[in-house]
């Protein structure tokens, strides 16, 4: 096994472990900070060594997938590091992966639904134009947000939530579903592929796995969005070990999810 793969392999199942950790703990607490640090440094990791191993095996799908998700989890992580209505230079220049990979992801789509046969590449035409699409979303709330001058509130909170998100479904959807399906690697290499996959890993468990970031994704934009569970002015009533989790992590006090609201029972929504 090479460096590039061990680390690879590392860094994604580590983001699995922490992104799974950071959506199961309460929103702005300070273990949601803790494995939400974990997490980006880890995803990173993973996006780079993935996109190294594709170019030195010259697949081009693969490396569009590293660069994808590396600018998810990286944009994502920028959203709730900054304060509310923030912009850099740096966002011009980032804008030009969702754009680029966007279109190029479309035009390989319209060229295999020209091309008779299986695409080349084993990515069906479908899964194109999805990934194609969604870039080309992100890119526009790119330029929505530099148009705008940053964005807050929770503007801010979902754009941070979606861009996580779609960054863990993109490592799920690999690990569970890939051609280098780890799962049943493993089970493979000790005998016990054909009796774990009959009684637990069946095809629609990993298919439901795979794709639960992007049913958390929904719920936690209807949440955001649609609900009052979150505010634009900072709780009073914020538990003080909370409060401090932020300024611990070197994080700026209107951090995501510092606005937590509560029911009148004083417990989190």
């Amino acid at each position: 096994m090479s460096p590039i793969l061990a680390v690879h392999i590392c860094g994604g199942t580590l983001g699995l472990v922490s992104g799974a950790a950071a959506l199961s703990f309460r929103k702005g607490s300070r273990r949601h900070a803790l494995a939400g640090k974990v997490f980006v440094v880890s995803m990173l990791t993973m996006a780079v060594g993935a996109t190294c191993l594709a170019i030195q095996k010259h697949e081009p799908g693969n490396i569009g997938g590293g660069i994808l998700t590396f600018y998810m989890i990286l944009t994502a992580w920028l959203t709730a590091r900054r304060t509310d209505a923030t912009t850099s230079k740096f966002d011009w220049v980032v804008l030009l992966i969702p754009l680029v990979l966007g279109l190029l992801l479309w035009v390989s789509g319209v060229e295999k639904m020209r091309s008779p046969g299986p695409p080349k590449d084993g990515v069906p035409v479908g899964m194109n134009f999805f990934l194609g699409s969604v870039l080309l979303l992100a890119a526009a709330g790119d330029v929505r947000m530099l148009l705008r001058g940053g964005v807050a509130g929770t503007t801010r909170i979902a754009r941070h939530l979606w861009r996580m998100c779609f960054g863990l479904f993109i490592a799920t959807g690999s690990f569970f579903l890939g051609p280098a399906n780890r799962p049943l690697r493993f089970l493979s290499s000790v005998g016990l592929r054909q009796h774990v996959f009959r009684t637990v890993l069946r095809e629609e468990v990993l298919l439901f796995v795979a794709v639960l970031p992007l049913l958390f994704l929904i719920f936690w934009l209807i949440r955001v969005r649609f609900t009052n569970a979150f505010k634009k002015t900072a709780s009073p009533d914020r538990a003080p070990e909370d409060r401090a989790a932020f300024h611990e992590h070197g994080v700026p006090r209107p951090l995501v999810f510092e606005t937590w609201d509560r029911n009148p029972t004083g417990e989190p929504k």
